[in-house]
């Protein structure tokens, strides 16, 4: 039986304690969800102070103790847009999340936190984004795909496993001279980045948003730019997380087609991480049958199924907030026709509700 003791702390009968995370608790945290087989880096305390700092969404860091010890976490945090609605989500701007634990028991009381918690805020729902499936009774989505794959040592090893098709694309952007550059700030990045999403028809981000992530997550947060006799052709964000890389933010100008700057620059992203010892590449997560879904199954990487499972508290069905919804297909054809100026200033306004 689970005993409430207000917004921030949960007794649980078989001596579990859940409380809300406060800045001291930040290390012990992090090292919980670093050794745990199942972390990820979107589990890393720093997405608090990031989404908090930005966007000024509340967010509910839920950690597990049992006599002292940290034995699961689970970060939440409500997103709140009058176009969008109110979720509770694991974890906001995020593709992974969910409950980190050591047993069923912890799982099972964090988890009963957090739809307390729901109810308690009256959210439409709360959302957990998990890579594996955990509650077959919350209904859930078959709409998003992660892209893994294990690196070589060897440079080459890893050029060659690439499909023919798709290393052609790569050997055509270094014999077009195109070259990686590591950036300090993230200038280069928010110009490729927001050109490519106005494209594409998706508000972007603010520029602090990536400010913000290079800030807090120091080294592991790497951003690389592709020239051209010095001009921006294509950039990205990459995140670092044990033996992982994962290219999270990135995008082209209008030069990078010609160029295939796209292409070079995740083979360079991968070789440079082979290079520093790196053995997992994450290409993150796209919508089944979309451009990006084909274009990471074109570099021989396979989709595995996300769990994205809902808790329904106000909202009468799973949220359908995506692109490939219908009902949208206006909205993005007119913001691909937004001058590119227009599309900077409104679009953080609507992304801070895209969680």
């Amino acid at each position: 039986m689970l005993v409430s003791r207000g917004a921030t702390e949960t007794k649980v009968a078989s001596d579990i304690r859940i409380h809300e995370l406060d800045a001291a608790g930040r290390p012990r945290w992090d090292a919980y969800v670093e050794a745990h087989p199942e972390g990820t880096f979107f589990h890393r305390s720093g997405w608090k102070s990031v989404v908090e700092s930005v966007y000024g969404h509340p967010m509910r860091y839920c950690l597990a103790e049992r006599d002292g010890a940290v034995v699961g976490v689970l970060p939440l945090g409500q997103v709140r847009h009058l176009l969008f609605g109110n979720a509770l989500i694991s974890v906001p701007f995020c593709v992974y999340g969910g409950v980190l634990a050591d047993d069923q028991a912890v799982r099972a009381a964090l988890e009963g936190h957090a739809t307390a918690l729901a109810e308690r805020l009256g959210v439409d729902h709360l959302e957990m984004r998990n890579r594996r499936p955990q509650r077959a009774d919350w209904p859930g989505k078959d709409l998003y795909f992660s892209f893994r794959k294990g690196l070589d040592p060897d440079p080459e090893a890893n050029l060659k496993a690439i499909p023919r098709k798709q290393r052609a694309m790569v050997r055509k952007g270094i014999k077009a001279g195109l070259v990686g550059e590591i950036d300090d700030a993230v200038e280069r990045l928010y110009a490729a980045y927001s050109e490519s999403v106005r494209n594409l028809g998706t508000p972007v981000f603010p520029k602090r948003h990536f400010a913000a992530l290079k800030r807090e997550f120091g080294d592991a947060c790497e951003v690389l730019s592709v020239t051209q006799r010095g001009k921006l052709v294509a950039s990205v964000m990459n995140f670092y997380f044990r033996d992982e890389v994962l290219p999270y933010y990135g995008g082209g100008t209008a030069a990078a087609r010609a160029v295939a700057g796209n292409d070079f620059m995740y083979w360079e992203v991968m070789r440079r991480a082979a290079e520093r010892g790196v053995r997992v590449f994450d290409y993150g997560r796209s919508k089944r049958d979309t451009g990006s879904f084909s274009f990471k199954k074109h570099w021989g990487f396979e989709p595995e199924p996300l769990h994205y499972e809902y808790y329904l508290v106000k909202a009468g069905a799973v949220p359908d907030l995506n692109p490939s919804n219908p009902k949208y297909q206006l909205f993005i054809r007119a913001w691909q026709r937004l001058p590119l100026g227009v599309s900077r200033v409104v679009g953080p306004w609507l992304a801070r509700g895209l969680g």
